[in-house]
């Protein structure tokens, strides 16, 4: 597990014109070859089997103390722990375990959560001291800078929701210890997300680690008899059970932007898409859509809501991460389902325990790539954000032009398998452009971005011709993004200066299949 970043700093090229490294700590990488060009062989990873005669007879899996139940799973130096992000910015779990380890006097331990968060800034001096050795999870604010400045010891690696699954499932992550976070659980390990003082909602970002790592812990803070239900994780995956005072803080799983913007300029973008949507026929009887958490799409989902409302439409389902603004939309009849990834406030929570039609769902169903279909091909329309576009519609969510390494993947890279996908994003930020000649970092391939909206109007990709020619029906404007990006040039006075970046690389991005689509480099 000891591996440097200098020696990782060797790269070479994939099909995209991507410098990557050469190695990923340690293990060779595969480069991307482009949108399902690679064909997985081989069978799926396996947990090691078990016996009911290790486990107590009367179900009774509860342990004294995290750090008991590290000591008990045979923690020790180089091993890999697994947490998942459902508590968002209000994890607390994740501190919890590596304040343990570090206790048991361990080092050298991979982290590979779903997210990191904020939160988890009391981490850093862990990663000085050479406990955490590296993060292999998306990693949001202070981890992300500590990494971009080529503070850690490994390579950072960033995979999507479904990549994460898809690692664990192909072997490519093998999980030594999962510790998941549970607002309530029993005594034999069942564990549920949608209720409890510390409720979040799901628990589908931790499901792959409860079924595929060699020791799993439940760590909950409201204990209740035998049977825990609905069980969102299973017990008979879970080897041991801890009960300590909070898990998490449910407020701050609001750590997005959860109020529909008030900027004129966003308003105008979601209005953009949400009329384009309308006239190109798109919206009709049965359809579906996913849009996340920020201003701007939820500016759309009220836009929609209002011509479906007027037209007498109702959507077959909505793909979440729920809001109240989606909920509102179940209980008014306005869909048959949310199928819902990821909970964004405690109005979702509150409607996956109380309506039949808001479903939990997991990365396996939504966004693994490698299995036999899912979700994300379903979805009519998908609005996303992006921190830069080209012109050749690439999108970079992870860093911003500076390079700095600030946000995770998310859904974001399986959300581009949708049927029609729109980057929705202002033209400009901070008075810097965003519609660039080249993305800083290359998180998703252009020809998987269909729309791209401004405030300035609507670019459709060439490769889209019945977008372009269902436009002919909308008064919405349309530009050309060369022709876009020249006007935004103008407007700040020129593109953006390149970003000072050195050599070494500090993390890897890793595409859908498993594949690297692209490296990021030191931040000078």
């Amino acid at each position: 597990m000891a591996q440097s970043r200098a020696s990782a700093s060797a790269s070479r090229r994939n099909t995209a014109g991507r410098e990557i490294p050469a190695e990923i700590n340690g293990r060779a990488v595969i480069p991307f070859e482009g949108v399902g060009a690679r064909r997985p062989q081989g069978r799926k990873a396996a947990p090691p089997i078990r016996s009911c005669a290790d486990y107590p007879e009367d179900g009774n899996k509860v342990v004294a103390s995290l750090k008991e139940a590290l000591r008990r799973a045979g923690l020790r130096d180089g091993m890999t722990l697994s947490t998942h992000h459902h508590f968002r910015n209000g994890d607390l779990v994740g501190n919890m375990l590596f304040l343990a380890a570090a206790e048991l006097g361990v080092k050298d331990l991979r982290w590979f959560p779903s997210a990191s968060f904020p939160c988890h800034a009391p981490l850093i001096p862990l990663l000085d001291s050479g406990v955490i050795h590296h993060i292999e999870g998306s990693m949001n604010g202070p981890l992300g800078d500590y990494c971009s400045q080529g503070k850690m010891r490994g390579l950072g690696v960033l995979r999507s929701h479904g990549g994460r699954w898809q690692a664990i499932q192909d072997g490519e992550v093998h999980i030594d210890i999962a510790v998941l976070a549970a607002p309530t659980a029993d005594s034999f390990g069942n564990a549920t997300g949608d209720r409890g003082p510390s409720a979040c909602g799901l628990l589908g970002f931790g499901l792959a680690d409860s079924l595929y790592a060699d020791h799993v812990i439940v760590v909950t803070d409201n204990l209740v008899p035998f049977p825990c239900l609905p069980w969102q994780i299973q017990g008979n995956n879970v080897d041991q059970v801890v009960v300590v005072d909070q898990v998490g803080i449910p407020e701050k799983i609001v750590s997005g932007t959860t109020v529909v913007t008030k900027s004129p300029d966003r308003l105008l973008i979601a209005e953009h898409v949400a009329r384009f949507v309308r006239d190109a026929g798109i919206l009709r009887p049965g359809w579906s859509f996913q849009s996340g958490a920020g201003g701007i799409p939820l500016a759309f989902g009220n836009f929609v809501r209002d011509m479906m409302m007027e037209s007498g439409i109702k959507a077959r389902f909505i793909r979440g991460g729920s809001n109240l603004y989606l909920v509102k939309m179940l209980e008014e009849g306005l869909t048959d389902y949310i199928l819902d990834g990821q909970t964004f406030d405690l109005e979702g929570v509150r409607s996956m325990r109380e309506n039949p039609g808001h479903q939990d769902t997991s990365p396996f169903t939504s966004y693994n790539y490698h299995g036999k279909g899912n979700f994300a091909s379903l979805v009519d329309v998908v609005l996303l954000g992006a921190t830069e576009v080209d012109t050749d519609f690439n999108a970079n969510v992870v860093t911003h032009s500076d390079g700095r390494l600030l946000h995770g993947i998310g859904g974001w890279q399986n959300c581009l398998f949708g049927k029609c996908t729109v980057l929705a994003l202002p033209s400009v930020r901070d008075r810097i452009p965003v519609i660039v000649d080249r993305v800083t970092t290359l998180c998703g391939p252009g020809e998987l971005v269909d729309v791209v909206a401004t405030e300035h109007g609507l670019c459709i990709n060439p490769r889209r011709g019945d977008l372009l020619e269902a436009a002919r029906n909308t008064d919405v404007p349309i530009l050309d993004i060369h022709e876009l990006k020249r006007k935004v040039d103008r407007l700040c006075g020129g593109p953006p200066d390149k970003p000072r970046l050195g050599d070494e690389f500090v993390a890897a991005i890793q595409w859908v299949d498993g594949t690297t689509i692209d490296g990021v480099r030191r931040v000078l």
